[in-house]
């Protein structure tokens, strides 16, 4: 009796060790799969990438600037800004941009807000609507970005121009 006992403990014993080892050598597919998060790692060609800027410090007076959101707005996590008459400012596919608006309405009178930027790799259209008027007038929007090789990104902003 004493043997059955020794020799039942010892085959559990081995019994244990070898389910240890197979969960911790389980297969590929049982394993954690790590996605990138688009919003950190440029993507492959064929998409635009938009990066949030801090507000450019260029900007001394009168500006437009946009963020995905109210929240993101909120958070200073903007992704468009501009001077409010020459100058746009974005970070697209990993590259800080400063270009030349092409055109733009006027705030004041109208209650859409539309922009034309362009530059060699991108053309940009940023069109508003004012959601509210005080000092700041708030607006609600799109921003479209088109590149030469056909693709184009349509997203919401939110943001203010003023001075």
């Amino acid at each position: 009796m004493k043997y059955l006992i020794i020799f039942f403990s010892a085959f559990l014993l081995i019994a244990c060790k070898k389910e240890k080892e197979t969960v911790a050598g389980s297969t590929p597919g049982d394993s954690l799969n790590i996605v990138k998060d688009s919003a950190t790692t440029p993507p492959s060609t064929g998409k635009i990438f938009i990066e949030t800027i801090p507000f450019p410090k260029e900007i001394k007076e009168c500006s437009c600037y946009f963020a995905r959101n109210k929240a993101d707005f909120e958070a200073e996590k903007y992704i468009y800004a501009d001077d409010a008459g020459k100058t746009a400012y974005m970070k697209l596919d990993g590259k800080r941009l400063v270009m030349n608006l092409i055109s733009s309405s006027d705030m004041e009178v109208d209650e859409e807000l539309t922009k034309e930027i362009e530059s060699n790799d991108y053309k940009i259209s940023v069109k508003g609507k004012k959601i509210k008027g005080e000092e700041a007038l708030l607006f609600e929007g799109t921003l479209t970005i088109e590149k030469p090789d056909g693709s184009v990104v349509t997203i919401p902003i939110y943001g203010e121009c003023g001075c």
